[in-house]
């Protein structure tokens, strides 16, 4: 940019965009309204108070007919940007013309006495095209400093224009921003800009975009080699309530609570797991015992049989045969019964596509229910092709922990029990739903089921941590909800799932 200009004119800092400013002597607060060329549809921004008026509109005079622009843009509210509208009103004379600006604000500026219509950028779809095609961009930018603030892009010539951000308050005023220029924008954002959190919520909107010129309300216009550091400089900048010394304490006094409970939460659930991982090696080792229980019946009877038809010369080829077929039947299924248990207890934190009938089959197998059982009916209404993306594993473990609540009921008097699994899956999740008729759960006990340490049980029976890591794994591992609830007469598990994408 060239480093001679004349202030008393007008200044083109991009094609068609002009600086009508007044440069204030002696005066640190520096205005800045700008013209945008655009044959009868020009643009008039933030175009300042009283104080500045007779200067501006000259300048705007040896641009433009005064009477061709039809828009001006407000940024917000304050008079040092707004009060001279009602004076520029009267000299544009035109029944079109538009005060663009948010509707958070237009309530305000019309005690200016603005007579003109609204255009409510957040009422279109925050833009603004012109019949010729001439285009601009706003970001709202809340708080910074008011409530409706924004900024406009034009995306062309790649020019910012910001109203209070990067505004700077200098003294020694020059027209072009230098590296120094945060140490005079400074001051200015650390008593405007309410918060760090807010300032850093406009500035990440704005670093997204592509700019090669910010021109702000304030201060100095800046070139595209000095942007990036300067909304570097400005995202570490502590401003507003930050600097006040007791807020700022009180704020990292909150964080560090939160941390500190954060940890503990992590801790807590550290110690869930291994308590629950200690209670299922006791139940996989009941569960070992339990199916391998009748095998080995069968097998020491047929052992005893052998034996005896052997002593007494009873024993023939056909016989062996069949009796050493259906021993390794049972060895294969006692060997296939320690697979599965290993399978289901080895770490795997690997995601991949699982067949969902068979992991619902390998959870049926572990918790000890025949589909055969004259005591447990389970209805499986599952596509044995369709598939889900995830933790098979621990997706086995939520089935077990579900299926085992209900297994459990058979002890309370229940002799028999209808189970159905049923899947169904839109485009955004797969969806399990398992039912049983046992008659429900008590609603005192629908908001408490899954929370650590419930139990119903006696506490020889359980630990009551099944149901509430069965909530987390879903939670936390397979990007979905556990929820029950009261259906006809029995319970209704729903594992509602997020489909990978």
């Amino acid at each position: 940019m060239p480093k001679d200009y004349n202030t008393s004119a007008a200044i083109e800092i991009a094609p068609s965009i002009y600086w009508v400013g007044m440069h204030l002597k002696n005066d640190s607060f520096q205005c800045h309204p700008y013209l945008i060329k655009n044959g009868d549809e020009s643009i008039l921004i933030d175009p300042g108070s009283m104080l500045e008026f007779n200067e501006t509109i000259r300048k705007v005079k040896t641009i433009v007919d005064i009477k061709s622009i039809k828009y001006i843009i407000l940024h917000h509210q304050d008079p040092d940007l707004a009060a001279a509208v009602p004076e520029i009103e009267k000299l544009i004379d035109r029944k079109d013309l538009s005060i663009v600006t948010h509707s958070r604000m237009s309530v305000l500026i019309k005690h200016y006495l603005v007579t003109s219509s609204y255009y409510e950028i957040d009422k279109h779809n925050n833009q603004l095209i012109t019949s010729s095609g001439f285009k601009l961009d706003f970001y709202t930018t809340p708080y910074c400093h008011s409530p409706g603030a924004f900024v406009s892009y034009e995306p062309k010539t790649k020019v910012l224009f910001s109203g209070d951000i990067f505004g700077g308050i200098e003294e020694s005023w020059e027209f072009y921003a230098d590296e120094t220029y945060f140490d005079k924008a400074k001051q200015f954002h650390q008593e405007y800009m309410p918060s760090k959190d807010i300032f850093n919520y406009a500035l990440d909107k704005i670093e997204k975009l592509d700019i090669k010129l910010i021109a702000p309300q304030h201060g100095s216009i800046i070139e595209k080699k000095y942007i990036s550091n300067l909304i570097k400089d400005m995202k570490n900048l502590d401003c507003g309530l930050y600097i006040e010394k007791k807020y700022n304490q009180e704020l990292i006094d909150i964080i560090q609570e939160l941390q500190n409970k954060k940890q503990a939460l992590k801790e807590r659930n550290l110690q869930l797991f291994e308590q629950s991982k200690r209670a299922e090696i006791g139940e996989m080792i009941e569960n070992i015992a339990h199916q391998w229980r009748q095998p080995l019946a069968i097998l020491n009877s047929t052992i005893g049989i052998m034996k005896e038809k052997n002593s007494v010369d009873m024993l023939n080829k056909k016989e062996i045969s069949d009796k050493l077929e259906k021993m390794e039947k049972r060895i294969i299924y006692m060997s296939d019964t320690i697979e599965d248990f290993m399978n289901y207890y080895k770490p795997n934190k690997g995601k991949f596509y699982f067949s969902i009938y068979d992991a619902i089959q390998k959870a049926i197998n572990l918790t000890n229910i025949s589909t055969d059982s004259k005591n447990i009916k389970i209805n499986i209404l599952v596509d044995k092709k369709e598939k889900h993306y995830g933790l098979i594993n621990e997706f086995i473990q939520v089935i077990v922990s579900i299926l085992s609540n209900i297994n459990d009921l058979l002890i309370n008097n229940i002799t028999k029990i209808n189970v159905t699994i049923c899947l169904r899956k839109d485009k955004k999740y797969t969806i399990l739903s398992i039912l049983d008729d046992c008659g429900g759960i008590k609603e005192e006990n629908l908001s408490k089921i899954f929370d650590p340490y419930f139990t119903t049980k006696h506490k020889s029976m359980g630990t009551g941590l099944g149901l509430h890591i069965a909530r987390m794994i879903i939670e936390d591992n397979m990007n979905g909800t556990l929820s029950v609830k009261n259906s006809n007469n029995g319970a209704k598990f729903i594992i509602k799932m997020k489909n990978d994408t």
